[in-house]
């Protein structure tokens, strides 16, 4: 195996509900987790405030 060229070093913690915050060593600003849209209605929870969801991060990662 090559050398780690990089390690993720994140805490991530849950606020109410689905929502949970993750921060991420080297960036200021935590980034916020959730639901939305069909998410939240699949799942059948309304958040006091709507987020993004991990698989939205996913999918933006791949394509982007």
């Amino acid at each position: 195996m090559g050398n780690v060229v990089h390690r993720s070093n994140i805490t991530i913690t849950r606020k109410n509900g689905p929502t949970r915050k993750a921060e991420i060593e080297g960036f200021n600003e935590p980034v916020y987790y959730g639901v939305h849209g069909g998410i939240k209605d699949f799942y059948g929870v309304d958040p006091e405030e709507e987020h993004a969801a991990t698989l939205d991060h996913i999918v933006g990662a791949v394509g982007g």
